[in-house]
């Protein structure tokens, strides 16, 4: 079986790459981490313009309907450039919960607002320290009001949308997946610092705020495939910042020189650039098989949704952090480019739950299948 992407989807990806490297320089990254802003505003126009949020979304919601290998291959390139958009929060988590859970009125009135980027959304799941789970959700729904704080939220300043995991008073104290809309006046907001501020958290507060419960969503299955779902595409994200850190180290080992010879030289040197590759290359296999269980809606799907995102968090982690040693004291100023790369492995190492929740997940899948 051949993984590899179509002809069509590697010019999708050079498009993608030509366009991020005009519109997406470190600059633009440095500005949005120092600036006030969430999200840089003129380069999210400038994807939704391309289409990119709407990839995925079918045709009859106001999408393009290309599929998800289209959307892993955007996802690459965003992350290989650091890009400083809402784009995961609001499509691989908001608009796929709601393309998957939702009742048709539903989708046809956010999905075509996501799909165009006039709305952002995002997944309020977290409310606090600690790993969610069915029992520690604190956040409730009464009569169609949602009560509580979620904490941390991404991309939850500039979020016209949230799918928010709540207890269904209604139901026995069950949790769901409910929809609200973050201009209620019921609804407060405040950013909280990350280690990466180019890609913004808030703290989201529910003060009585309508909430519309997505039927299809009714349990936490569907809640833990959805992450599931959105792990591959983090994965890619991932992938795309562990080949660009790699290929900076590589750069850098070549041109700077000590004793009269190429850092690139000392094994010191080499051998760990080489086991980024390695780990990279592995990331890469495991993400490959992954696009394909998701855009074929696999049975294994779990189990390679973790595998992927297991060994790119792996992969990125590490040569996030080798980038900073081969490049010696220079990698270790703010003037460097190398931390920008560090800070975002680091982040999306805990967008949807730690490496140990998807190693504990993948074994626990895995031995379900024996």
């Amino acid at each position: 079986m051949n993984f590899d992407f179509s002809d069509d989807q590697k010019r999708l990806k050079d498009i993608a790459f030509k366009f991020l490297k005009d519109r997406c320089s470190t600059e633009v990254v440095r500005s949005t981490l120092e600036g006030d802003e969430s999200y840089d505003r003129d380069l999210w126009k400038g994807i939704a313009e391309l289409e990119w949020p709407s990839t995925a979304i079918p045709e009859e919601y106001g999408g393009i309907g290309f599929g998800y290998l289209e959307l892993c291959v955007v996802a690459e390139e965003l992350g290989r450039a650091l890009a400083p958009v809402p784009f995961g929060s609001s499509i691989y988590l908001a608009a796929e919960a709601l393309l998957r859970f939702g009742s048709e009125e539903q989708k046809r009135k956010y999905l075509p607002q996501l799909a165009t980027g006039e709305t952002i959304g995002t997944l309020a799941l977290a409310e606090g320290a600690g790993t969610p789970s069915p029992t520690s959700i604190a956040t409730e729904v009464r009569d169609g009001k949602i009560f509580g704080n979620k904490l941390p939220v991404p991309d939850g300043e500039g979020a016209g949308l949230a799918v928010v995991v709540a207890a269904d008073a209604d139901a026995g104290g069950a949790p769901g997946l409910f929809v609200v809309e973050l201009n209620d006046p019921a609804v407060s907001r405040k950013p909280v610092q990350t280690i990466d501020p180019s890609r913004g958290h808030a703290r989201i507060g529910f003060e009585g705020a309508a909430a519309q419960r997505l039927e299809a969503g009714a349990g936490w299955a569907a809640l833990e495939g959805l992450l599931d779902r959105a792990a591959v595409l983090f994965a890619f994200e991932q992938l795309g910042g562990a080949d660009a850190a790699l290929q900076m180290a590589v750069e850098y080992a070549k041109t700077r020189f000590a004793f009269g010879r190429p850092i690139g030289s000392f094994q010191a040197i080499k051998h760990k650039l080489a086991d980024g590759f390695i780990k990279n290359e592995l990331a890469r296999n495991n993400c490959y098989y992954a696009a394909w269980a998701l855009s074929a809606d696999a049975s294994d799907l779990a189990i390679a949704a973790a595998g992927a995102r297991v060994s790119a968090t792996e992969a990125y982690e590490y040569i996030a952090a080798e980038s900073i040693q081969t490049h010696g004291g220079i990698g270790f100023t703010w003037e460097s480019d190398c931390h920008l790369f560090y800070r975002r492995s680091k982040l999306l190492s805990l967008s949807l739950g730690s490496a140990r929740r998807w190693k504990d997940r993948l074994i626990t899948q895995l031995e379900q299948a024996g």
